[in-house]
């Protein structure tokens, strides 16, 4: 009995799993970059919104798991889990950016729309 065995496709490739996280971490980054104007309501700083903070925190999770994954998956990184890794690299990079902005105090300093109302007055 000759059986012939297939290479699973999670060893030989790209996992599917790390792809998903490393897309789902860009569209979060993407998200909380969209949410920007969430900060100020008629030149009244509001803070950041909720789903600034949820954004914030859930893109490096994602990236995070992403390299996790792709480390545990592969004992030899291939071609595209290189450009995988450093591409999560850089994104999560910027998102970790993004998580400390989140937590910075007010860039106008109180005054609203981003100092502005000094200049109008």
């Amino acid at each position: 009995m000759n059986r012939t065995t297939t290479p699973s496709r999670s060893r030989s490739g790209l996992p599917v799993t790390t792809v998903v996280l490393g897309v789902v971490s860009a569209a979060l980054l993407t998200a909380h970059i969209s949410f920007d104007s969430d900060t100020f309501q008629n030149c009244t700083y509001l803070g950041p919104s909720t789903r600034m903070y949820v954004t914030a925190w859930a893109g490096p999770l994602c990236s995070v798991a992403a390299l996790v994954l792709t480390r545990r998956r592969a004992p030899r990184f291939t071609g595209a889990q290189v450009v995988l890794v450093c591409v999560v690299a850089v994104l999560l990079l910027v998102q970790l950016i993004a998580l400390y902005w989140v937590y910075a105090p007010d860039p106008s300093g109180g005054t609203g729309c981003s100092g502005l109302t000094l200049l109008t007055r």
